[in-house]
C-alpha cells in the first residue's frame, strides 16, 4: 500500500530562509529503505535561474507524519546541486564537518525557539488599532484575558511528540501572542534537524486555524520584547568542571568572535538586541552567572555546581540552527581544545 512523504527543505530567501515542502507518493518497497531523491524547481525558491533551474532534494530526516497519520512521514531534506554538491544555500553540510570534526568533545544543544501569532494583520490578542497592557503579566500566565494561542500552541506540542521530535518543553512569553517551544539537549546536527521540522510543523499546525506564526525578532516595535532563539551549550568537559565553562564563555567575546557570530545570528538583530528588554546590545559583549542582560549567561545552579552549560542569548528567533549551532561548536571547542579541556 502506498503512502505519503512530504519532502520538506529550506529555501533561498533573503535575508530570511523559509521553508518550502510537497507531497511525494511512494510504494510498499520504500518502507524501511532508503528514501530517493527527489528534485524541484529552483528558480521559484531563490536558488536557481530559469534557464538551469533543477536542484536535488536529498532525505537526511525522517520522522511520522502527526497531521496525516498513518505511514505518512515528515522528510527532511538538504539542498544540492544537481552533480550530488552542496547547494550555496545548504548550511547543514558545513555543519556537518564541523560536528564531526569536534565529535570527541560531545557537544550537545537545547534551543529555545520563542515565536509570535499573528492574526488579520494582528499579533494576538493585540486589541485592533491599539495595545494590550503592558508586557509582564502575560509570560507564563493563564486566563483567558492573559493567554491567546494555547489550543494552537497545545496541538503543535501534540504533534511534535507524535512525530517524535525531543521537544523538552513549551511556555507563553511575555508578550500577548508570543509563546517558545525548546528542543534538547540534543547533538548539533539533531537539534538542528529537528528544529527545522518543528518549525514547518508550527507553521503547519496553526494553517489549520487560520493563525500565522511568526520568527520576526522584533514583530512589535516599541517596549516589548523580541523574539529570540537562546542557545544552551555545553560539551563533555563543560558538564564535568567549570574552567571549561568560562574558557567556552571567553572564547565567545575574543578578538572579532562576536561580530562574527551577531552577523550570521538572523536578520534584524540590532532590532532585538539593543541593550534592553533582557537582551545586552548587539555590538558588545559580556557574560555573567544570572544575568539575562549579558550577551552570554551562566545559570545560577551551574556556578553552584560547578559544572553544566551556557546560554548564548543573542541569537534571533528567525536564526538557522545548522549556522549557530556550527558557531557555537567550531568557536568553543577549539578553544578548549587549545587549552587542553577535552
Amino acid at each position: 500500500m502506498s503512502f505519503k512523504a512530504e519532502y520538506i527543505w529550506i529555501d533561498g530567501t533573503e535575508p530570511t530562509a523559509k521553508l518550502r515542502s510537497k507531497t511525494k507518493i511512494l510504494g510498499d518497497d520504500a518502507k524501511g529503505a532508503e528514501l530517493p531523491i527527489w528534485g524541484f524547481d529552483g528558480s521559484s525558491t531563490n536558488q536557481a535561474e530559469g534557464h538551469a533551474s533543477d536542484c536535488v532534494l536529498k532525505p537526511v530526516f525522517s520522522c511520522p507524519d502527526p497531521i496525516r497519520g498513518g505511514d505518512d512521514i515528515l522528510v527532511l531534506c538538504e539542498v544540492l546541486n544537481i552533480d550530488m554538491t552542496p547547494h550555496p544555500t545548504n548550511t547543514r553540510a558545513a555543519l556537518v564537518e564541523v560536528a564531526e570534526k569536534f565529535a570527541s568533545q560531545e557537544p550537545i544543544f537545547g534551543i529555545e525557539q520563542e515565536y509570535t501569532f499573528f492574526k488579520d494583520g494582528y499579533p494576538l490578542g493585540f486589541p485592533k488599532g491599539g495595545f494590550p497592557a503592558p508586557q509582564g503579566g502575560y509570560y507564563c500566565g493563564v486566563g483567558a484575558d492573559e493567554i491567546f494561542g494555547r489550543d494552537v500552541v497545545e496541538a503543535h506540542l501534540d504533534n511534535c511528540l507524535k512525530a517524535g521530535l525531543g521537544l523538552s518543553g513549551i511556555n507563553a512569553e511575555v508578550m500577548p501572542g508570543q509563546w517558545e517551544f525548546q528542543v534538547g539537549p540534543l547533538s548539533p546536527l539533531e537539534v538542528s534537524d529537528q528544529m527545522w521540522v518543528a518549525r514547518w510543523l508550527l507553521y503547519r499546525t496553526a494553517e489549520d486555524f487560520g493563525i500565522a506564526a511568526t520568527l520576526d525578532p522584533k514583530p512589535v516595535k516599541g517596549d516589548w520584547n523580541g523574539a529570540g532563539a537562546h542557545t544552551n551549550f555545553s560539551t563533555k568537559a563543560m558538564r564535568e568542571g567549570y574552567d571549561a565553562i568560562i574558557t567556552a564563555c571567553e572564547s565567545l567575546g575574543e578578538g572579532s568572535k562576536p561580530l562574527d557570530h551577531v552577523k550570521n545570528y538572523g536578520a534584524g538583530i540590532d532590532d532585538r538586541l539593543t541593550g534592553l528588554h533582557e537582551t545586552a546590545p548587539w555590538d558588545k559583549f559580556s557574560y555573567g552567572v544570572s544575568d539575562r542582560g549579558a550577551s552570554v549567561r551562566i545559570p545560577w545552579q551551574v556556578e553552584k555546581d560547578g559544572k553544566g552549560y551556557i546560554e548564548d542569548r543573542r541569537p534571533n528567533a528567525n536564526v538557522d540552527p545548522y549556522v549557530v549551532t556550527r558557531l557555537i561548536v567550531d568557536t568553543c571547542c577549539s578553544a578548549l581544545e587549545k587549552a587542553g579541556q577535552v
